[in-house]
């Protein structure tokens, strides 16, 4: 089936720069998949006729969606630009996605070269026999004097391959226009041998495309994406699309999301369907991408508006365009019945442990961290001196919502903020740290400043018991848990490595000596195993110590931990003994559904 033709609202298309006003020409870019089997595309690219002396040309250095530079134009070769004529012109390279091409006299001009895409995980590009994902980051230069001219693609592809895309289709198959290249860098093409479904929500229509073979089911899958997509309602006033593609991809290990414009790619590996974690783990990102259709791709901080592709986009506020996101993406499911008020306080439960769990919470602010987001890196270092923006940013999220909802006496909630965010910053506009503070303030009456400057600006402990209480609830760990000794430590996860991955900051290993990279060799002159490691701590109580040696640094060493105490198992929401209607009426008005617990505590099973 063909794509259902679409208008893109004009809000979410167009990206205004300061420019002189022109007459607007095609972009014309031909996609040569014909031999797919090696990973690599041939790729055209027309610009219209200009008289300027020379024409820059570039290829993102970031994609939307992953907050990193990338070395995009490592794929790139065969660099070749010639006029309207077919004559050779010269170019030289500028910067690592900037090549500059030398004109003599007024003409278009095409450029070739060919794109090796092999990269499925970075969800970048992906050409194999039997499909090719082009996220146009990583496949389309373009040339800022034509940023905002309207754009044609055409794709030459195997026989038997089809072709979606959140584009408009053009005239032929395989062929599709964008009002630019805006639009063009934020619309994913899906062709290849896949499975394709249509349905209506809210008098919008979606399609859900699937590569790969797995253990998925597909008449599942499209029946609970068409629930979430009757939800928006809930959070915003109207849609900033008239169709949307949502593409799932069966892999061979690679997972992970990326929204767009019109659309979203979803990926796991091919068998992480079936069981009910692994459907939550995928549908919950199925979410959490629709939603960023607005929260992020509608609306989004200044410091990425307009996207700048050639180098980071700075904001303090990265937290909200994805941490409000992750907030979001589990009452979407609850409130559509995709999941269960168990399972969804079971997710809170363990984000409240994780984030308790966390030494980097007491060292970077939510702000610091949506600064630092381009250039962090994850491990030891990380985990015990940064937050991330995604589960710091849901905790905020979490903690500015029980205060809107305290101030305003269930009148106003978080959801209103982003209500409010899309009513009056789409893009081209974008909101600043005082633009949030005033919406705030407008549904409050109060002044945020402080506020913002304990939960925000600086490192914070939230305080889950005083915040759940709120809504009736408490959070702990089972009467049957039982302690566990803690050395502080965790390890690599390999099956037979004793190598140590990270060092809990202040834990007992830190106070120790011991390092991440160290391996452990013996406990107390007892060789150990990795699969021994657990049960020869239990051998111990909290407060005893033992003698670890290992190597550090490729030398035998000795370091001798005064063993600490954890809990184990998995923290718990459930209901306070005696809870009031006032108690009920909050929870209702954050997640939007009755009180779920019968007279014993337990969870009331939700009916058939």
């Amino acid at each position: 089936m063909k794509p259902i033709s679409l208008a893109i609202m004009l809000s979410s298309a167009v990206f205004v720069a300061c420019w002189t006003p022109k007459v607007l020409a095609d972009v014309n870019y031909q996609i040569d998949l014909t031999q797919p089997q090696h990973h690599l595309a041939k790729v055209a690219v027309t610009f219209p006729k200009t008289d300027a002396k020379s024409l820059t040309i570039n290829m993102p250095v970031w994609r939307t969606g992953r907050y990193e530079v990338l070395p995009i134009a490592d794929g790139v070769r065969l660099f070749k630009a010639t006029d309207s004529q077919g004559n050779e012109l010269d170019w030289h390279r500028t910067a690592s996605g900037e090549w500059q091409v030398s004109l003599v006299k007024p003409t278009s001009v095409t450029v070739n070269y060919q794109v090796y895409a092999n990269q499925l995980g970075d969800r970048l590009r992906h050409i194999d026999r039997t499909h090719a994902y082009l996220d146009a980051s990583g496949i389309f230069m373009y040339s800022p004097s034509f940023r905002h001219d309207a754009v044609k693609v055409n794709l030459a592809v195997p026989e038997q391959w089809k072709s979606y895309s959140g584009m408009k289709p053009g005239t032929k198959a395989h062929s599709f226009i964008a009002d630019n290249y805006d639009v063009l860098v934020d619309s994913p093409i899906e062709t290849g041998i896949n499975q394709h479904f249509a349905f209506k929500a809210d008098g919008r229509d979606y399609e859900v495309v699937f590569w790969g073979e797995g253990n998925y089911d597909t008449t599942e899958i499209v029946a609970d994406l068409e629930k979430i997509s009757y939800q928006a309602s809930t959070i915003w006033d109207g849609y900033p699309f008239e169709r949307y593609v949502y593409m799932v991809h069966a892999t061979s290990g690679a997972r992970g999301a990326t929204e767009h414009l019109n659309s979203t790619v979803i990926q796991l590996p091919r068998f992480n369907f079936r069981e009910r974690e692994d459907y939550l783990r995928f549908i919950s990102t199925a979410s959490h991408e629709f939603i960023h259709t607005w929260n992020v791709k509608a609306y989004r901080p200044q410091g990425l508006v307009p996207y700048d592709y050639q180098t980071e986009n700075m904001t303090e506020l990265l937290w909200i365009a994805e941490g409000s996101t992750s907030y979001f993406q589990h009452q979407l499911l609850l409130r559509a019945g995709i999941i269960s008020a168990k399972e969804f306080f079971d997710d809170l439960s363990k984000r409240i442990t994780s984030n308790q769990h966390n030494p980097g919470r007491e060292i970077q602010s939510i702000a610091e961290a949506s600064l630092g987001q381009w250039s962090s890196t994850w491990g030891d270092y990380a985990v015990n001196h940064s937050v991330n923006i995604y589960s710091e940013g849901y905790m905020t999220s979490l903690a500015l919502d029980f205060d809107l909802l305290s101030q305003t006496q269930l009148n106003h909630s978080y959801r209103d903020v982003h209500k409010k965010l899309y009513q009056d910053f789409k893009i081209p506009l974008g909101y600043s740290v005082d633009d949030v503070k005033n919406i705030l303030k407008g549904l409050t009456g109060k002044d945020y400043q402080a506020w913002w400057q304990q939960h925000v600006s600086s490192p914070v402990t939230l305080d889950f018991d005083a915040m759940l209480l709120l809504a009736g609830l408490q959070v702990g760990y089972d009467k049957e848990a039982k302690n566990l000794v803690d050395a502080g430590l965790t390890l690599t996860g390999s099956h037979n490595d004793l190598t140590i991955a990270n060092v809990r900051r202040e834990g007992p290993a830190w106070q120790a000596g011991v390092n991440a990279g160290d391996e452990i060799i013996a406990v107390n002159g007892l060789k150990v195993t990795a699969s021994g490691w657990g049960k020869r701590l239990a051998d111990f109580k909290a407060g005893d110590t033992i003698e670890l040696t290992l190597f550090n640094n490729d030398q035998l060493a000795k370091r001798t931990i005064t063993l600490a105490e954890q809990a184990k198992g998995e923290q718990k929401i459930s209901p306070v003994e005696l809870v009031t209607s006032e108690q009920k009426a909050f929870l209702k008005a954050w997640i939007g559904i009755d009180w779920p617990f019968d007279s014993d505590g337990g969870f009331i099973k939700p009916a058939k």
